[in-house]
């Protein structure tokens, strides 16, 4: 429940160094190219078919071509638990396809001379390449990691360093974006570095849309990198849910620990305690990222004024709004609107 209301936010300074460039078509994204290699993780498989897979036209969603492929189409693919699968195109289908996606198997520690090539072709003309999880160590195989921060799932990061040694191997984050590379850590961030992907090439609005429908957080890649801890802390109590969704929904109202801390009916001391824990953040950083993050939101798909979203948010002032979003962007309201603007 609680990491469905919620990012485990930490480092939101990084946020301009994973904002991408402009596009002169904002609706670049439009085919997705799934290479499945034997044995298939369905999870992670999972993962791209839900983000790109499902017709969500009817929410406003556009509507992505979806392709399935497979080195030999007329081979059968193992899964877990004894799932057999077969997918319906060969390699071919990748040559236009703006994004590249390789999700977990055990063969992309070793992938083989054609599904290397594909993943090289596609960075060189400039499509997306994404992984998931341990489809991480078929990019390095394909050398497109040399030179590039890249993540796979904690476990396994030592093992992706000391294979490809010139790849830049962060094991603390969510994904990490590097030019037209995107990596992303282990199971479930899959769906970060895809919602963050979906974010940059069509804004938050759809993206938004797409989380709603499959009841994730729209907001734990917010196109930033985010740190996690090794493993990610289990917490037996999630009582201070119901305070952040409440939180949520009143952004623009003064809060203090205390006050959160009554609603939730612990002490101060307490809450601030579990806060932590739950959320791998100070209440104060949390909300002024929240806040942040809801002024982008509203920068990409409103005309209010900067002063506007100030009060709407809860920053008060467009200074103090300029001040904590230049902080947490590395930009200025009105730059990152002229860049993310949603189109009318």
């Amino acid at each position: 429940m609680l990491m469905q209301i919620l990012p485990r936010v930490a480092d939101l300074t990084l946020l301009h160094k994973m904002l991408p460039p402009c596009h002169a078509d904002p609706m670049a994204l439009r085919s997705v190219a799934v290479v499945l290699q034997d044995p298939v993780a369905l999870f992670e498989f999972g993962v791209l078919s839900e983000v790109f897979g499902i017709d969500r036209t009817d929410d406003g969603v556009p509507a992505f071509d979806f392709r399935v492929c497979t080195e030999d189409p007329a081979e059968p693919l193992r899964a877990d638990g004894g799932v057999v699968l077969s997918a319906p195109l060969g390699l071919e289908a990748t040559t236009d396809a703006d994004l590249v996606a390789i999700p977990a198997s055990n063969a992309a520690y070793a992938p083989s001379e054609a599904v290397k090539q594909v993943v090289r072709d596609a960075v060189e003309r400039g499509a997306h390449v994404l992984s998931v999880c341990s489809g991480a160590f078929t990019l390095g195989a394909a050398g497109v990691l040399d030179g590039r921060e890249c993540t796979t799932h904690w476990r396994y990061s030592d093992d992706l360093a000391a294979a490809y040694p010139l790849a830049h191997v962060n094991p603390d984050v969510l994904y990490a974006h590097d030019g037209n590379v995107i990596t992303s850590a282990g199971t479930a961030a899959g769906v970060d570095a895809c919602l963050h992907l979906v974010r940059s090439e069509h804004g938050a609005a759809v993206a938004n849309r797409i989380a709603r429908r499959m009841v994730v957080s729209p907001h734990r890649d917010g196109g930033q990198r985010q740190f996690i801890d090794h493993p990610v802390p289990m917490t037996e109590c999630e009582s201070i849910g119901p305070v952040l969704q409440w939180l949520l929904e009143h952004l623009e109202e003064p809060h203090t620990v205390g006050d959160l801390a009554r609603r939730a009916a612990m002490s101060s001391r307490t809450f601030a305690r579990r806060f932590v824990s739950e959320t791998g953040t100070t209440p104060h950083q949390w909300l002024t990222d929240q806040r942040v993050l809801r002024a982008r939101e509203l920068l990409e798909e409103t005309d209010l004024s900067i002063e506007q979203i100030a009060g709407d948010v809860g920053f008060g002032s467009a200074a103090l709004l300029r001040h904590h979003f230049a902080q947490g962007t590395g930009l200025t309201p009105t730059v990152f609107r002229t860049r993310h603007r949603t189109p009318a």
